[in-house]
């Protein structure tokens, strides 16, 4: 059973670019109500968009936006703007928790800074906006939490390789782990992570720019799958670890070519996610 988001309201974090971004338009055509909650004011040189042209874009795919300007590591900027949002709409429906910091380095090259930055945007920025979204979330008809987040994949390389963003992106795997538990039949808790490298800033930036840009593909088959999730009723699926191609294969998609950044590149000449053996 699929159902529509049209009149919903989603909570988007680290929405201004990027996959967050593809799913707020995703579910923008759809005519939902999107909160996009991002520190992103004013053009970085680094990284195109703001909150503002992203809150264009959702208008312009047929939704409607709201812009929650803060800082996810900040709980009182946090909180503020889930209130403005049920302010706005009524409620909430849907959290995505999609704000992440990367820092691909081993232990003696990752200074605390770093640390800090990926562990309080992360795993603490994951659960403090689930705790806060929690309580609107059971008011809804058919809550869901989407974390991007990878699946527990204890595998010692994965860690040996970059442990300090390991640990920091499992504590939003095991969010979804502990959180489907301790709600289960009132919220759906998931997670969703790409089989291939994704077009995002943080690829172009930590992974060697245009070369792994060109073996990946584009945020819109994370939000084609955050869709697919998000659609369903909660009792059907919650505390699940999905993977974008495998579950828009169950939905009846075959051919995957539109996603290449790539067009003359076949699928198994992409580059591989993080955290997949």
């Amino acid at each position: 059973m699929t159902l529509s988001l049209k009149g919903k309201t989603l909570f988007i974090t680290g929405a201004s670019r990027g996959i967050g971004k593809a799913i707020a338009l995703k579910a923008a055509a759809d005519g939902a109500n999107v909160a996009l909650f991002a520190k992103t004011t004013e053009p970085h040189p680094k990284l195109p968009g703001t909150i503002y042209t992203a809150a264009e874009e959702v208008r312009d795919a047929g939704g409607t936006p709201l812009v929650c300007v803060g800082d996810i590591r900040h709980e009182e900027q946090l909180k503020a703007a889930i209130d403005q949002t049920v302010k706005a709409f009524g409620g909430i429906d849907i959290l995505v928790n999609n704000a992440s910091a990367i820092a691909l380095t081993g232990t003696e090259a990752t200074s605390m800074k770093s640390y800090d930055l990926m562990h309080q945007i992360n795993s603490r920025g994951t659960f403090m906006a689930s705790k806060l979204c929690l309580p609107h979330l059971q008011q809804s008809d058919n809550p869901h939490i989407l974390n991007l987040a990878p699946p527990l994949n204890m595998a010692p390389h994965w860690f040996g390789r970059h442990v300090a963003y390991t640990m920091a992106k499992y504590g939003m795997s095991l969010c979804v782990l502990g959180m489907a538990d301790e709600f289960k039949g009132k919220v759906a808790v998931n997670a969703l992570w790409p089989k291939t490298v994704i077009n995002t800033a943080a690829v172009q930036n930590q992974l060697g720019g245009v070369p792994a840009v060109q073996a990946a593909r584009q945020p819109s088959i994370m939000a084609d799958a955050a869709y697919a999730i998000l659609t369903r009723p909660v009792a059907e699926a919650s505390g699940r670890f999905f993977i974008d191609e495998e579950i828009l294969r169950d939905s009846g998609v075959s051919d995957f070519s539109l996603y290449r950044v790539d067009p003359s590149l076949e699928d198994d000449q992409l580059l591989p996610d993080f955290f997949l053996d």
